[in-house]
């Protein structure tokens, strides 16, 4: 768990970012992938999520649900961290309150992040998602919040969960580091 004290001095003073490094690592995919974040598109969100990746507390974070063909989930800076007991990895989030959305009309293509949410569209907080294939059904209805701009490849080599659900059987491949890139 993160310290709190470090988390707010960090998320007091906004972070500029235009973009996201993630280091994978595991049993499917390893290398790294950069996502290229749309302030323009969803401000609180893409500033929610670089503090968070600036104060560190995406790393060693797993990517509990991986759905072939659909995406693949991470994020859950609560109950994800590699290491411990991941049994309830997708259930939390971080500290700070949760986001209203930020719908836009970016459609979720290949490659397209988006903010994972519970049925309350207003619901998301750290949790987010890489589509492998487009989701037109997702359109308007979860906030878009980035795109995959290299590196798709480690993407595509996440380890697969099971079954409709995507739950990762074993060990999932998790974020080494995200880093804050300019």
């Amino acid at each position: 768990m993160y310290k709190l004290a470090a988390l707010l001095s960090v998320l007091a003073a906004p972070v500029l970012a235009t973009g996201l490094q993630i280091e994978v690592a595991g049993e499917g995919a390893n290398g790294v992938f950069t996502v290229d974040l749309l302030e323009d598109v969803a401000p609180k969100h893409v500033a929610h999520i670089a503090s968070l990746a600036a104060a560190g507390v995406y790393d060693n974070v797993v990517f509990h649900r991986v759905i072939e063909g659909f995406m693949a989930q991470t994020g859950d800076v609560q109950y994800g961290k590699a290491g411990g007991d991941i049994s309830r990895a997708g259930m939390g989030g971080s500290l700070e309150p949760d986001l209203k959305a930020e719908f836009s009309d970016v459609a979720y293509a290949r490659g397209v992040v988006g903010m994972a949410r519970s049925s309350d569209p207003d619901s998301a907080n750290s949790q987010f998602f890489i589509m492998f294939a487009p989701g037109d059904f997702l359109n308007g209805k979860y906030t878009v919040v980035g795109k995959v701009t290299a590196g798709m490849d480690v993407v595509d080599a996440i380890k697969l969960g099971l079954g409709s659900n995507g739950a990762i059987i074993g060990t999932p491949d998790v974020m080494r580091r995200v880093t804050v890139v300019d």
